[in-house]
């Protein structure tokens, strides 16, 4: 959905798909956690479910999809609220004029006086290694498809406000930890290309809280998005999501006094375990701020077109 200068904004909400996800019932259904050779995240559900044609152009300065979209949209919902009930139940919808392959659910969290914002993509662009097609695409309309998969990507967010007028949420205003995370410049003329320490910092943050000698990659706990802190979710379930804003919180606790020094550290490296911020700070943090990814585990194995891909195995389901 649209970004700028610290802000999320919520265009649109279509008040049949939130009926749909509201009257998602109790219970779940089994389903796998993967990663792809890319690190992309995606669910495999216990059957397929179909895709049909979606349109591939959205002028993003209409706020509002066609109803032709919508449609087509709650045709996948209604499915998938079968088949992961779990991972959409008390949701809601936002439009994001943007990126309508990728429709986004989400639901404020409060602790106290702070807010998080839960965030869920669902990624239903054709993709030929995962997806059968049905109906051949064109310049317009994408295949439609069935398959098992789900590609998914879900964070908490933290807020320094969530702006509503007339009782709808219209704007989501991201509390900053970073000052920035621009380092440089590589390149001349078209191709300069900036550099940035984003993904260093997610290195930094994920290693930071997991047990000692943990490793979960590609599963990187907590990101650097938005020039913040946030907590990447594997674990779907509304109970499950409910326990995850308190560890956020004690981590931007944690963290908020130390990013001036994080930062610097980062400046001209990448990312290393032997870095002496990184080595200090790793004495400091508490064990139980560590437990919550005790027991996951990730197996790599290839899949039918012998491509490398991983499974998260978590015994909390």
């Amino acid at each position: 959905m649209p970004y700028t200068s610290g802000e999320i904004r919520c265009a649109y909400s279509d008040p049949q798909l939130n009926a749909l996800l509201a009257s998602i019932p109790p219970g779940a259904q089994a389903f796998s956690r993967h990663f792809n050779q890319v690190e992309e995240f995606f669910v495999r559900a216990g059957r397929e479910y179909l895709v049909p044609q979606l349109p591939i152009h959205h002028d993003v300065r209409r706020p509002e999809p066609e109803r032709n979209y919508l449609d087509r949209l709650k045709e996948v919902m209604a499915q998938l609220a079968a088949l992961l009930p779990q991972v959409f139940r008390q949701l809601t919808h936002l439009f994001d004029p943007a990126d309508i392959l990728r429709p986004s659910f989400f639901k404020l969290y409060r602790l106290e006086d702070r807010l998080y914002l839960y965030l869920l993509r669902a990624d239903l662009a054709y993709r030929p290694q995962s997806h059968r097609v049905l109906v051949k695409g064109s310049n317009d309309f994408t295949p439609a498809y069935s398959t098992p998969e789900l590609f998914l990507e879900a964070s908490f967010i933290p807020l320094a406000q969530a702006e509503s007028s007339g009782g709808r949420v219209q704007r989501f205003r991201i509390e900053p930890l970073l000052s920035s995370t621009w380092m440089d410049e590589t390149g001349r003329g078209y191709f300069v290309q900036g550099i940035w320490m984003d993904n260093d910092l997610t290195k930094f943050f994920s290693r930071l809280f997991l047990p000692e000698g943990g490793r979960l990659y590609p599963f990187f706990p907590y990101a650097c998005k938005y020039r913040t802190v946030c907590q990447n979710v594997i674990r779907f379930s509304a109970e499950q999501r409910q326990a995850l804003p308190p560890q956020l919180d004690r981590v931007h606790a944690f963290l908020q006094p130390l990013m001036p020094e994080i930062e610097a550290s980062l400046r001209g490296a990448s990312f290393s375990e032997d870095n002496p911020t990184f080595r200090r700070l790793r004495l400091l943090v508490p064990e139980a701020m560590t437990g919550s990814w005790a027991g996951i585990r990730v197996q790599a194995y290839l899949n039918e077109q012998g491509q490398k891909e991983f499974r998260i195995d978590d015994p909390a389901g």
